[in-house]
């Protein structure tokens, strides 16, 4: 029996390091290990510790057993299935992954409300907890309390909980203001190719912060004599970027400008929560920012996060590639309005109710409808922007939607290195897709989708793609190990079976 469980985890790691496009040489040299002693491992033939299936987990960013549970998830999808009745949107995971990270500007009590309940959330709180941040879930476990200690110590990090999440990297802006030097685990998170730091580094350097890099950590500096002394332009409108510089500007005492500034979803969330601090912001929405700074904050804070345009996204992606008639509820119009015109051109049969505000008291929500379309290529590409053009993040679901669409789609993800190969997961499951270049995809429609077994791609967006394509493929399918749907998706699966899906979760060790 224990040799009959070491043949499956070595299968599982396998699985991963290939989906990773590792050869077992690499993933040795990342464990410090022989070639040979991997093969073992994944033959079966090897003992192997809790400690090393963590760390080949960590090296391969991909849960290959859970202490606790069975081992990894799995979904099992039975496809074919239309989908119908009303879904809502949650609140937005990048909002509340910026607004856990601006807790840390707060020497008062802060409670974000309908904080959704994913790994990214649970990466961060246990960072949070490790540095001496106290926080709990309150009202039945659908808000989060987050009250930071007067000391912090760095020292005791849970550099496992940073490394799984990119967030980690906004830690710089508020922890600038209250420690002089202080170290941070490199930022991990999906795999989507080299993102330099730099343009953060860049932006945080006129507050006086130097970085140097080594052994796995960001080494940080504060030199208390260099403040910004004229306005701060970033080198990348990126949105965590923009973030991390508005987290250095609120508690800089004076006022700093930010131009270049990303004005996307979770940006303005950011600003509307500083606000709420008592830190005023001009030109929300904008791509220059001005922050009038306070130097201390110490509030009770009760703020309540917008709902997430990607999900949102995500739920009308699933309507159209299953061609079903479904009503996604609370969704943050201004941030979807280029994906659905676009989707307009396309064909797509859709209606909307009048605009309503989200509990923020700024975000402009509507009900949107979606029904059965005859849907045809677009004439241009997909190509994402800056907002208000189409959102980054929502490019991956174009290529199901292109798929199920009559002719041929250019899509081009320029922003990341490696997400569009992930796309080609499709043809696994049906799709005929052409990889042009590491950042084009020619998506030829309509699809016949067919079920497969497959693992997960490393990649979060990418995993839903596939995971919806299955919905639409007849039979069953099974996508293994799941953990980065759950990085970004709260109980994704239950909520599409409440609207007719059928998708089962199950582990297998």
């Amino acid at each position: 029996m224990a040799d009959d469980y070491l043949v499956r985890i070595g299968k599982l790691i396998r699985d991963a390091r290939q989906h990773r496009g590792w050869t077992q040489s690499q993933l040795a040299e990342a464990l410090g290990t022989s070639q040979s002693a991997v093969n073992r491992i994944e033959r079966g033939n090897q003992n192997i510790s809790l400690e090393m299936i963590a760390r080949i987990g960590e090296a391969l960013d991909s849960e290959i057993v859970s202490l606790g549970y069975a081992g990894p998830m799995h979904l099992r999808v039975v496809g074919g299935r239309r989908l119908s009745g009303a879904i809502d949107v949650k609140t937005s995971k990048n909002a509340c992954v910026a607004l856990l990270c601006a807790s840390l500007l707060n020497e008062g009590r802060t409670v974000l409300r309908r904080v959704a309940r994913i790994e990214e959330v649970y990466r961060l709180l246990e960072v949070l907890g490790s540095i001496g941040a106290r926080t709990r879930w309150i009202n039945d476990g659908v808000d989060l309390e987050i009250v930071p200690s007067a000391e912090l110590n760095l020292e005791a990090i849970d550099a496992d909980a940073a490394r799984r999440t990119r967030s980690i990297i906004m830690f710089l802006g508020p922890l600038l203001h209250r420690m002089d030097s202080f170290k941070l685990p490199y930022a991990g998170g999906c795999d989507l190719g080299t993102r330099t730091v730099e343009p953060h580094m860049i932006a945080l350097r006129r507050f006086g912060l130097d970085i140097a890099a080594t052994e796995g950590q960001y080494h940080a500096r504060v030199d208390r004599t260099v403040s910004p002394d004229r306005p701060i332009v970033l080198t990348e409108r990126g949105d965590t970027v923009t973030e991390n510089a508005l987290l250095a500007a609120a508690r800089h005492d004076g006022i700093t400008v930010i131009r270049n500034a990303s004005s996307n979803y979770m940006v303005q969330d950011l600003c509307f929560f500083l606000e709420a601090l008592g830190v005023k912001v001009d030109g929300i929405g904008t791509t220059t920012l001005t922050v009038h700074g306070v130097p201390t904050i110490d509030v009770d804070v009760d703020y309540s996060p917008s709902e997430d345009p990607v999900e949102a996204m995500s739920l009308v992606a699933a309507a159209v590639v299953t061609e079903s008639e479904l009503t996604v509820r609370r969704v943050p119009i201004e941030f979807l309005e280029i994906e659905l015109a676009v989707l307009e051109e396309m064909g797509l049969d859709h209606d909307r109710t009048p605009e309503y505000f989200a509990d923020n008291g700024r975000t402009r929500l509507v009900d949107l409808t979606v029904r059965p379309s005859k849907l045809e290529a677009p004439i241009d590409k997909i190509h994402p922007m800056p907002f208000p053009g189409l959102n980054i993040d929502n490019v991956p679901f174009f290529a199901a939607i292109a798929a199920v669409a009559q002719g041929q789609t250019l899509i081009h993800d320029w922003v990341y290195d490696n997400r569009a190969i992930y796309l080609t997961d499709l043809n696994r499951l049906g799709g005929r897709l052409q990889l042009l270049d590491p950042h084009r995809v020619l998506v030829e429609g309509p699809t016949r989708w067919r079920a497969a077994e497959m693992m997960c791609p490393p990649a979060l967006r990418p995993a839903v793609v596939v995971l919806l394509a299955m919905m639409a493929a007849e039979g069953t399918s099974v996508l293994r190990n799941v953990y980065v749907i759950n990085r970004g998706y709260e109980d994704l699966a239950e909520r599409l079976n409440s609207v007719g899906a059928q998708i089962e979760t199950f582990r297998d060790i």
